[in-house]
């Protein structure tokens, strides 16, 4: 176990107690020896946990405490390189730049010995899909945070367009594609829209009469239901 890793496990344990825990029983629950403990703790509260006590009278965790931005495991640093190296490949402009931007703010935080982890990290994404939409796929998140309609041109797989009014609520991001989940006024039902498929997009300004988040939900209901038959519109 790495020492970030320890020192994390140790506040973990700290919020599990309520009252004041010995020093003993820390270390034994950490399987560490009593010094290492009093050197994890003195370490701990120099960066800022709210940590009271003393050896000989116990530890306790003052309530309310957040976890500083260094306090990552090895898997988690290795998650979130993943995850932003991923997110700053896609099409959408400033979600990439956003990615870039947070990944860059967590290693100035990171202590040398994580910032080097951050940097070494041995997980890579591949090359950057072909498949490019003409839409701002900001926009559209910006919708679906402000839940307003979208309206747009639409072609199904085999060029065959229909102008759309879409109530959005979610957008997946896959290797190749990117979809936006909705629900379509001409349709009266849930639909999938391929992002690179629209054109013409419009943002009405027009709350739509639901909760996203309710809609999510009845939504992710009808993926365990017998799917209908795919509609020549490409969407589900």
């Amino acid at each position: 176990m790495s020492r970030s890793e320890r020192l994390l496990d140790l506040i973990q344990i700290l919020r599990r107690h309520r009252r004041p825990v010995s020093g003993r029983t820390l270390a034994d629950e950490m399987g560490v020896s009593i010094r290492t403990l009093y050197r994890d703790i003195a370490t701990l509260q120099g960066q800022g946990a709210p940590i009271d006590g003393e050896a000989g009278l116990g530890y306790v965790l003052k309530p309310g405490f957040m976890l500083p931005p260094l306090m990552f495991t090895d898997e988690e640093i290795e998650a979130i390189v993943l995850g932003s190296r991923w997110v700053a490949k896609q099409p959408d402009k400033r979600l990439a730049a956003a990615a870039t931007d947070a990944l860059a703010k967590i290693a100035a935080v990171l202590p040398d010995d994580l910032r080097e982890d951050l940097d070494a990290t041995t997980l890579l994404v591949g090359p950057r899909s072909d498949n490019l939409e003409a839409i701002d796929l900001g926009v559209v998140r910006q919708a679906i945070r402000d839940e307003r309609k979208l309206g747009f041109l639409y072609r199904d797989a085999e060029g065959a367009a229909s102008e759309r009014l879409v109530w959005p609520f979610a957008l997946s991001f896959f290797d190749k594609v990117r979809v936006m989940v909705a629900w379509c006024e001409m349709r009266q039902d849930f639909r999938h829209f391929r992002a690179d498929r629209m054109s013409d997009l419009t943002v009405t300004g027009i709350r739509y009469p639901r909760r996203r988040q309710a809609m999510l939900k009845e939504w992710r209901a009808t993926l365990d239901a017998p799917r209908p038959t795919a509609r020549k519109d490409g969407s589900a």
